[in-house]
């Protein structure tokens, strides 16, 4: 894969793709170049033209479709809430308050 890469940065840097370019690159990354993979590699994209096999490429992945923002449910109306909340706190204050009353009533009437 190194070679290929190699060959593909000559190529794009506008050089000519050759035994010797692939070698200093592949010599510059510190790696230690088979001249008979370099020969293959040359003698394979002789008849190719690389910038339309690029163009011609699949990529090796397909690129996630871009999502759309999922659009938040609208903000149910604070008061309606607590309406309902203060609501609750009246009715069982009121119960409280009868709660209380019916006690007293039942005290009244033990000392008539």
């Amino acid at each position: 894969m190194e070679y290929i890469y190699a060959a593909l940065l000559l190529h794009n840097s506008g050089k000519e793709v050759t035994e010797d370019g692939v070698t200093a690159i592949m010599k510059a990354a510190g790696i230690e170049a088979d001249k008979g993979r370099i020969k293959a590699l040359i003698s394979a994209l002789g008849d190719v033209n690389i910038d339309e096999a690029m163009a011609q490429a699949q990529p090796a992945y397909a690129p996630a479709p871009m999502a759309q923002p999922a659009q938040a449910p609208m903000p149910a109306p604070e008061a309606p809430e607590a309406e309902k909340v203060e609501k609750k706190k009246e009715k069982k204050e009121e119960e409280e308050e009868k709660a209380e009353e019916t006690g007293m009533e039942g005290l009244a009437s033990l000392f008539g």
